[in-house]
């Protein structure tokens, strides 16, 4: 296994915040950066640069506008998983220790925690602790951090260190570092570090201690849809992800168990069913996935805090999805809204309508608040719905017994060629043409969408002709054109008849099938659909129980129960998508 070269971390000006080498002789940060620009966006995680001496492969991610860099040189590349995964970790890392989310300011200011993070996760480039929550152990936090690294280099721990001393201000003061606190997590951050040895649970740090013990389960699942112009589903999957905030004193050893709602029946017990619906699953170095293949359950000893329990996928065209076209689509996928697009219409075939519609039968909301959230939690406690700000909604409270619908957002982008949209209608919500990016939007209140839905009519200009009367400069989508009128002639406050200039100069007039013709190349070839609903999973899936064994569990009172949380969130950032 190769060894990591380098880190750099750039800001989101492309600004050189800091550059940490572990081994050998990189590429300096300032050849790379412009040669990664060079390509353009959306740019590769993995890129080959055979020109530098010796070539060198990049590899880059971007987390909160910050840009990650490690380079590797040599014909020894290494596995590019590997590398993108520690610089995953290293991200991870500062969010644990500076805050979500990550900000320049905060890694300039706080340098001397960065700098140990980044010593701990790599030693001479060998990964050897990547696990946020396990550094706590090992990493200093607090105003005297560079008196006490000073003490042990034999300089006087109470040596006044220029720049670093009072409130900061610096690029590597520390002041003000209340921001390194976890709130909420009933300690302080500002303890020395343990012993070289750490916690005996790689992924959680030792001595937890909460003065409230809580367990909160998070699913969350983001939609992406494909339909063909006939309505029929070309691709539906539902991309989702199981986030658990543990804040349990001691080692607690905690069981989770899910069923499908009913799908994949006759598939044998509930692990193959379970599976026959979770596909492609990932799960946190926590779980023990001997119990989960056998049994079909999550047994695992939880990092403190919060952090991703497990990621899957789920094909919503199963075998037993029937196949249907318009409205039935969406209430055969189970989906709580669905678009419809409409082009050619008016006398010169240069309108078109969006029609927002709700599924005959309800869709998805429907059906998810007719499920009720099953528990079986024994004797240990209630399995209750998180506290949250959010209670409005067209329906419900947002939980599982009542999904509240929100942000319903349609996008319609047109071709490049349309020069203006002058007329915007739209039966309920507020829609604006942004020429800069060449789509109209269209939002709707979710308390405003009804069974009848609601309609959206646009009206569209095509480019200036070189020879045409009314051409004018253009700008921002407006056009600057003057006119002349003539009070003898009443004819010029009405409009004429379009006409078309031939080779030979003669003009006839534009019949409606050539305007619908040309129209035709300026209609929308697509639409895509944003929406969030809470208390509902479009796969189905809900929580059964959730379980903590006294028994197993360690340091963890016989008479303390944790409370119990859980909510659902299905989101389409877009990724419904209908084509024209």
């Amino acid at each position: 296994m190769s060894a990591i070269e380098a880190v750099y971390i750039f800001d989101e000006h492309n600004n050189l915040l800091l550059s940490h080498t572990y081994t050998g002789r990189p590429s300096p940060p300032s050849v790379l950066l412009p040669l990664y620009l060079q390509h353009a966006a959306p740019r590769s995680s993995v890129l080959y640069f055979p020109a530098l001496n010796p070539s060198t492969v990049l590899y880059s991610i971007i987390q909160d506008n910050l840009l990650f860099f490690s380079p590797s040189s040599g014909t020894d590349t290494g596995e590019p998983l590997l590398v993108l995964e520690f610089l995953h970790r290293v991200a991870d890392a500062l969010e644990e220790f500076l805050g979500s989310p990550l900000l320049a300011s905060k890694i300039a200011g706080n340098y001397d925690v960065v700098a140990q993070i980044l010593a701990e996760i790599a030693d001479a480039g060998v990964v050897c602790q990547g696990e946020a929550n396990a550094l706590r152990d090992v990493v200093e936090t607090g105003p005297g951090v560079l008196n006490n690294l000073l003490g042990k280099v034999g300089l006087p721990g109470n040596a006044s260190v220029p720049g670093l001393s009072g409130g900061g201000g610096g690029s590597l003061g520390i002041g003000g570092s209340g921001g390194l606190q976890r709130p909420g997590s009933g300690i302080s951050s500002l303890q020395p570090a343990q012993t070289a040895q750490g916690s005996a649970i790689p992924w959680r740090r030792s001595n937890v201690r909460h003065t409230s013990n809580e367990l909160y389960v998070d699913i969350v699942e983001t939609l992406s849809v494909t339909l063909a112009p006939s309505g029929r589903p070309l691709a539906a999957f539902a991309y989702g992800s199981i986030a658990f905030t543990s804040k349990v004193s001691g080692v607690p050893d905690l069981l989770l168990s899910l069923s499908t709602g009913g799908k994949g029946a006759g598939m044998g017990h509930r692990g193959d069913q379970l599976r026959s619906v979770m596909e492609r699953t990932v799960f946190h170095p926590c779980v023990r996935l001997a119990r989960w293949k056998s049994e079909g359950v999550l047994s695992f000893v939880p990092p403190d805090g919060r952090f991703a329990l497990c990621g899957y996928e789920v094909e919503l065209l199963g075998a037993d999805t029937p196949l249907t076209a318009g409205k039935n689509a969406y209430s055969s996928l189970g989906l709580p809204a669905g678009v419809e697009v409409t082009t050619g219409l008016g006398t010169s075939g240069n309108d078109f309508e969006v029609r927002l519609t709700q599924p005959t039968n309800a869709g998805g909301a429907g059906s998810a608040a007719a499920a009720s959230l099953q528990s079986n939690l024994g004797g240990g406690g209630g399995l209750g719905s998180r506290p949250s700000s959010f209670r409005a909604g067209a329906a419900g409270s947002g939980d599982s017994k009542g999904p509240s619908l929100e942000n319903l957002v349609v996008r319609v982008p047109l071709p490049t060629a349309v020069r203006n949209v002058t007329e915007l209608r739209p039966s309920k919500g507020e829609a604006h043409w942004s020429p800069v990016d060449g789509c109209v939007e269209w939002k709707v209140a979710a308390k405003d969408f009804g069974p009848m839905g609601a309609v959206l009519r646009c009206t569209i200009q095509g480019p200036l002709a070189a020879d045409s009367d009314d051409a004018g400069a253009v700008m921002n989508g407006l056009t600057a054109t003057t006119y002349d009128y003539n009070d003898d002639e009443p004819s010029a406050y009405q409009a004429s008849e379009k006409t078309e200039k031939h080779s030979n100069g003669v003009s006839v007039p534009v019949s409606r099938e050539a305007k619908v013709a040309k129209s035709r190349e300026l209609m929308p070839t697509s639409s895509t659909l944003s929406f969030g609903v809470k208390g509902w999973l479009a796969s189905g899936l809900k929580v059964e129980s959730l379980l903590l064994d006294n028994k197993k569990s360690r340091g963890l009172g016989q008479e303390v129960k944790p409370y119990k949380g859980v909510k659902y969130l299905t989101v389409s950032r877009e990724g419904i998508e209908v084509r024209c």
